[in-house]
């Protein structure tokens, strides 16, 4: 993806985007959560492909609370604020 593409990008997340700083930052949050609290693997990726296709999803952020979804998905314990809590 383009970096001039990532706006209109409505079911993206913060890692297809171009935008260098804020994913090392992102990423680096997520690789740090202690292993206790952590999401699985397995499990982080099906709660982020449901983010993408949840139409609430705008630029790698929840439409509902406003969160960045990847670093919602990462901790075990959240979940999806959705009406519906998808996950």
């Amino acid at each position: 993806m383009q970096k001039e593409d990532w706006r209109f990008c409505k079911k993206c997340l913060v890692r297809d985007f171009d935008e260098g700083d804020l994913f090392r930052t992102m990423q680096e949050y997520i690789a740090r959560i202690d292993e206790d609290i952590k999401t699985p693997k397995e499990e982080y990726e099906a709660r982020l492909q449901i983010c993408m296709e949840c139409d609430s999803l705008l630029n790698g952020m929840c439409g509902v609370c406003g969160c960045y979804v990847e670093m919602r998905a990462a901790v075990k314990t959240h979940y999806c604020p959705a009406v519906r809590k998808k996950w």
